[in-house]
């Protein structure tokens, strides 16, 4: 029997025509997709559910209808590259109250997962900005064979208000705009020990922020400084990277004296977002063009990978300065299938070396609850040789300590071997911890910075930041002047610098041919031989077994919001609303649920012949003349 898919708002295609589905919606993001019954022709009506990831981070590849209950959601690959399908961000609105979904992700590209592990999604909504969990006992992850031998996370979700539009991401989202809103505010406070700068721009044009803290005092380029550089984001998808690097920058800009300490003593350069493309994308490991940036250290492309390659030419010329002891590197990743914080580290033929790198981590273990010392490992797998923390252990000074940060998308385990699920708070919380480590590692304290003699003459902020922006002119001279020789002794340095080398050639000459045109014809080939090879049959049916559907079943019926059921200021209220459902005995749905509760499950057969069915069969017919569950 042919597939139940989803419609757009109109009349659905003929026999023999080309589902738009398959030809463009894996490829890109859906933008407010209205998800029709077949067959159904008119307005949408409330409880036709519209999809959109058409926003920054979004990422929603297309929706098939399985019943009212039921919707079988792809993600979108990774531009040009579809390897990875595990990110996840859309919006569902044009909800009825008390509407209850089954959510099928059916096409994620990762075998193993949180998920297994009680890991859930992430809901919000607009009366409720806060992100949520939602509760692990209405998700589900198994194999299914039907779709490619893919895993599938199902979920069970109810809809408790009418008005609002509820977001739901695979984790915390973080994206630019927030990064931009957050080094905004920052400057508003005018503090003379914080610079935000452009380090270079991306592909598509974006801004790669490069971020300063410390005291005036260590700015000028002659002083003998210590430099801790901290980056994250390479990998887009990794959102929770993001959040302990805020929590390490706003713990340095707090007008504390352990914060002032660390400042006094110590230069940090943050470059919070490696890879904003992707991030602005909704991808999850790629850039704009499908690379992996953090397997492109030793070699980066300038057109390929320009914030990568400017972000190395900063590390190596900070390397190379006398007047700079670059300390440390750490690059802050989120880690998929573990729990807990914990560090990578480099395995060195000098033993000192090797020994000096390990104190840093069981100092951050003594720091943070979360973070283990058990999961900490040091390695040099041949796999792992264009990340950073590799590249850079091979290259810079022995004095200078490179890392991984990872911590988990999900959870840690406390001293009572108990599982907490990470929050925003959790993550940012990490982050101070990192910062308070730095105190004990250069056993730094209030004492350390007493207070001058008499009060410091005002700050020429200009001076300063025009001494920061002399080190972002001095990569940007030397990357020109690198590019410019590589391109007249080495045509073929690398496939991406032979395609993009007749942009550079044509804009030497003032020619109106751009970069950018060379990148969308990158782009369509690469779309097109992605349709032509991952698009999945429209005859594909996810078939878990019984027991995952009857669990399915069970929680559907019983699942309520996991949102509050007011927002957050009418908390304050003498009395907050109720959440119609399962908890109100007057209700038409409650009736409706004690009722289903006594009938047992009916044939299949009865309702739709389509072989083992969906999850959402079971229960469906009970209910079929009734339209307002």
């Amino acid at each position: 029997m042919t597939r139940m898919r989803n419609t757009v708002y109109g009349d659905s295609p003929e026999p023999g025509e080309t589902d738009p589905l398959v030809s463009e919606e894996v490829v890109g993001n859906v933008s407010k997709l209205c998800v029709l019954p077949p067959g159904y022709r008119g307005p949408p009506r409330k409880g036709h559910l519209i999809f959109d990831a058409n926003f920054e981070s979004g990422n929603l590849g297309r929706v098939d209808y399985i019943t009212e209950l039921e919707y079988d959601v792809f993600i979108r690959p990774d531009t040009c590259n579809p390897r990875f399908r595990v990110w996840f961000y859309f919006t569902v609105e044009n909800v009825k109250s008390d509407q209850r979904v089954i959510f099928n992700i059916v096409n994620f590209s990762k075998t193993k997962s949180l998920y297994r592990e009680g890991m859930s999604p992430v809901v919000r909504s607009t009366s409720r900005p806060k992100w949520q969990r939602v509760p692990g006992k209405n998700v589900f992850y198994y194999k299914c064979p039907d779709h490619r031998k893919n895993y599938v996370m199902s979920f069970a979700f109810q809809f408790d208000r009418e008005d609002d539009v509820y977001e739901f991401a695979y984790c915390f989202p973080y994206t630019n705009a927030r990064l931009s809103s957050w080094i905004a505010k920052q400057e508003e406070r005018d503090n003379d020990f914080f610079y935000a700068d452009v380090l270079c721009d991306t592909v598509q044009q974006r801004n790669l922020d490069i971020i300063t803290i410390t005291s005036p005092e260590n700015i000028h380029p002659t002083k003998q400084k210590r430099v801790i550089f901290i980056t994250a984001r390479v990998h887009p998808g990794e959102s929770p990277s993001s959040y302990v690097c805020e929590g390490l920058m706003e713990y340095l800009l707090e007008n504390t004296p352990e914060a002032k300490a660390l400042r006094d003593h110590i230069v940090f350069k943050f470059v919070p977002m490696l890879n904003p493309d992707g991030v602005a994308l909704g991808n999850y490991r790629c850039s704009l063009m499908g690379f992996d940036l953090n397997r492109h250290w030793t070699d980066p492309s300038r057109w390929a990978h320009p914030t990568l390659e400017a972000t190395k030419a900063l590390l190596l010329e900070y390397n190379d300065n006398p007047s700079v002891d670059l300390d440390f590197y750490i690059d802050i990743h989120a880690h998929s299938t573990l729990m807990n914080g914990f560090m990578y580290g480099n395995v060195y033929d000098d033993n000192d070396r090797f020994e000096r790198q390990a104190v840093f981590p069981k100092l951050l273990c003594n720091n943070a609850e979360d973070f283990s010392l058990a999961f900490t490992s040091f390695n040099k797998d041949a796999v792992k040789a264009g990340t950073g923390r590799r590249f850079l252990g091979s290259c810079l000074s022995p004095r200078s300590n490179c890392y991984t940060l990872e911590v988990s998308f999900y959870s840690f385990t406390n001293q009572n071997s108990q599982v907490i699920p990470y929050t925003v708070d959790g993550y940012i919380g990490l982050g101070r911890n990192v910062a308070k480590t730095f105190l004990n590692y250069y056993q730094l304290s209030p004492a350390s910075s007493p207070p001058a003699a008499q009060p410091a003459p005002p700050v020429n902020k200009t001076k300063l930041r025009a001494h920061i922006r002399d080190e972002v002119l001095m990569v940007h001279r030397q990357r020109n002047n690198t590019t410019k020789t590589t391109l007249q002794t080495d045509t073929s340095r690398s496939p991406t610098d032979a395609i993009y080398k007749p942009a550079y050639e044509a804009q030497l000459s003032n020619s109106t041919t751009s970069l950018q045109s060379y990148i969308k014809q990158l782009r369509s080939k690469m779309a097109r031989e992605l349709t032509q090879k991952q698009v999945p049959s429209k005859e594909m049916m996810c078939t878990p077994n019984s027991t995952v559907r009857s669990q399915l079943t069970s929680t559907l019926l019983n699942t309520t919001s996991p949102l509050p059921v007011s927002p957050p200021q009418s908390l304050t209220s003498p009395r907050a609303p109720a959440l119609r459902g399962l908890d109100d005995p007057l209700t038409d749905q409650n009736r409706r649920n004690q009722q289903l509760g006594s009938i047992p499950p009916a044939p299949l057969s009865e309702y739709r012949k389509r072989g083992n069915g969906k999850l959402a069969s079971y229960f469906l017919n009970p209910l079929q003349h009734d339209n307002s569950l």
